[in-house]
């Protein structure tokens, strides 16, 4: 993708990677969270809200920045091909199908700026790590919905609807890891 072999590897990642990169920021939220004495049952909504907010940050995200497609700027145009342009071409490219620390740790860190300013004092430390677990699962959700084989009906039934987002019409299906804002928008496919 680039004639350059750093900025190259900059754009490919082994999937487990956010797991290593985001799993302590998960631990250390929780644990400012309990120093702080927030409350168990607070922590809980809290994260249940972070899970909840990211669903929609992730079709938003996918549906109105990695879609796209400036028209005449060829430098737009790179860009987005680079972002998620090359996912679509090569949906199947292991090292391509999780972002890359390079995009995703400026992302998370814009976030937590954003949800801090934005949240009551002290929630952060509830509210991130149920957003970036959200994020998480977005990732290696991916990875398995395009490398993977599933038994399980719900599984089955978000990969049927990731794959329609690519073979069938990439103007909708934008949830990956979940449908939910993809019924609310009417952007969903209809399925039999």
């Amino acid at each position: 993708m680039f004639k350059n072999d750093f900025l190259e590897s900059l754009s490919k990642v082994h999937f487990t990677v956010p797991l290593f990169i985001f799993i302590p920021v998960i631990a250390f939220c929780i644990y400012q969270d309990f120093e702080l004495s927030i409350g168990v049952l607070k922590f809980v909504e809290l994260f249940a809200l972070g899970l909840f907010v990211w669903t929609f940050v992730e079709y938003i995200m996918h549906r109105f920045v990695f879609h796209y497609v400036p028209e005449g700027k060829e430098w737009a145009m790179r860009l987005h091909f680079i972002f998620h342009g090359v996912h679509h071409d090569y949906p199947s490219d292991a090292k391509r199908l999780v972002l890359p620390p390079s995009v995703s740790i400026p992302l998370a860190t814009a976030f937590f700026f954003l949800f801090k300013a934005i949240l009551p004092a002290n929630n952060i430390w509830g509210f991130f790590p149920g957003f970036i677990l959200g994020y998480l699962f977005y990732d290696i959700s991916h990875y398995a919905i395009h490398h993977f084989n599933f038994k399980g009906n719900i599984w089955k039934k978000i990969k049927q609807h990731h794959m329609l987002h690519h073979y069938q019409d990439p103007e909708k299906g934008y949830g990956v890891s979940s449908p939910l804002w993809d019924k609310i928008f009417r952007s969903d496919f209809l399925k039999k």
